[in-house]
């Protein structure tokens, strides 16, 4: 197990790098994506002037005030609350985020499937896991809404937050095949067959 410390955005390399198991800090920008976003994008042909190449994307729908625009809330926008949502529900879009947007890694909780294994190992990408309840100390990480698109959505906009020690993140899906989503699944199914054959049951 390894820990990284990224800037983004980062390359296919450092992505390719990561592991299942180790961790990652993220500083720089991180932008906050959720179901609507990626409807749009992909669905209905939205493009964003956003540059996503090297970048990660976190599954997030923030919760955030309205306040004056000024060096420090450059968007009119102050973070309340900024959790992450489960990933599942937005599996097919992980290729095209990485195909079409250069996305390197995903930020989420719940994991992903096999269609989102296959990516990152076609493309070099990872999923980075966020333990669920913890929005209050992500918020922490966030330093400021820089900029904001497709915010007829809101607050399933595209977010662009200015991150700082944004961490640590558990890789559980890696370049390589491996996911801990996949091992527990495994696992699960072979201690339930162990369980039943001692019960006798077929």
């Amino acid at each position: 197990m390894a820990h990284y410390d990224f800037t983004t955005p980062i390359t296919e390399a450092q992505a390719r790098a990561l592991r299942v198991n180790d961790t990652v800090t993220l500083n720089g920008t991180l932008f906050g994506i959720r179901d609507a976003t990626q409807i749009h994008m992909f669905d209905r042909g939205r493009k964003t002037r956003f540059d996503l190449s090297g970048h990660a994307v976190i599954h997030t729908a923030p919760n955030v005030k309205k306040v004056n625009k000024s060096p420090a809330y450059p968007t009119g926008y102050a973070p309340v609350c900024i959790g992450t949502t489960t990933s599942d529900r937005m599996e097919r879009f992980t290729r095209p985020l990485m195909e079409q947007y250069g996305v390197r890694l995903i930020i989420g909780k719940g994991g992903l499937r096999l269609d989102s294994s296959k990516a990152f190992s076609d493309l070099g990408g990872a999923y980075l896991a966020i333990i669920g309840g913890t929005a209050a100390l992500e918020t922490t990480w966030i330093e400021a809404i820089e900029d904001v698109d497709l915010d007829d959505l809101n607050p399933e906009s595209l977010w662009k937050f200015r991150v700082n020690g944004f961490g640590p993140l558990l890789v559980a899906m890696d370049s390589h095949g491996e996911s801990l989503y996949a091992r527990v699944n495994t696992d699960a199914r072979a201690r339930r067959a162990e369980a039943l054959k001692r019960l006798g049951v077929r």
